[in-house]
């Protein structure tokens, strides 16, 4: 079965920087495109970013280019989220995904 574990995610001031992790399990993990996506309350799921199979420059939607930098290792299985000068509109839960699968989200708060 596909799974994906999101973990990293907390409360931090405006400013601030955390970095999550996605670990995938259940499936070729390097020969697919991964993709974070985030959903604040009482909103649909918003794409965040995506990362080709071998890694590289991820791509972004506008408001979290500059801020936001997202990797992956695949010996490890694992995808990565760095957020930094974190914002309080960037509160969400944020979840990883693949094709039509996705992973158990973990809660981002920015809040002074």
């Amino acid at each position: 079965d596909v799974q994906l574990q999101a973990s990293g995610g907390g409360e931090v001031q405006p400013g601030g920087s955390l970095r999550l992790s996605c670990a995938a399990s259940g499936f070729a993990f390097s020969d697919y495109t991964m993709s974070w996506f985030r959903q604040a309350p009482g909103e649909k799921p918003a794409w965040v970013s995506s990362i080709g199979r071998a890694g590289g420059a991820g791509i972004y939607t506008d408001s979290v280019k500059g801020r936001f930098t997202t990797s992956r290792d695949n010996a490890k299985n694992t995808l990565y989220l760095q957020m930094d000068s974190l914002k309080p509109e960037d509160t969400a839960a944020y979840y990883c995904n693949v094709g039509t699968y996705w992973g158990q989200g973990t809660q981002v708060t920015v809040s002074s």
